[in-house]
């Protein structure tokens, strides 16, 4: 799966035994240039609080496969709602 900048993800338990509590987390950028286990990643992001603010940078470790992707970004970086 392509993460993009701006991509807002659900992270659970699937994604990584850190996660015993549920997350939102929004994408900086997918760290491909770091060498890792099949199926794991590194991604850049912001921890959300529950109305969407960062309140803190991470740089996390997860398994792919676990990755809930709860919005898209658009082209330009702005998220895209879904419809209602």
């Amino acid at each position: 799966m392509k993460l993009n900048g701006g991509d807002i993800l659900l992270l659970t338990r699937a994604a990584s035994v850190q996660f015993t509590k549920p997350i939102r987390f929004r994408v900086i950028r997918d760290v491909t240039d770091s060498a890792t286990f099949d199926g794991w990643r590194w991604v850049e992001g912001y921890e959300l609080d529950a109305k969407g603010e960062a309140v803190s940078r991470r740089r996390i470790f997860v398994q792919s496969r676990g990755l809930t992707v709860e919005r898209r970004a658009i082209g330009d970086g702005r998220v895209k709602l879904p419809a209602r």
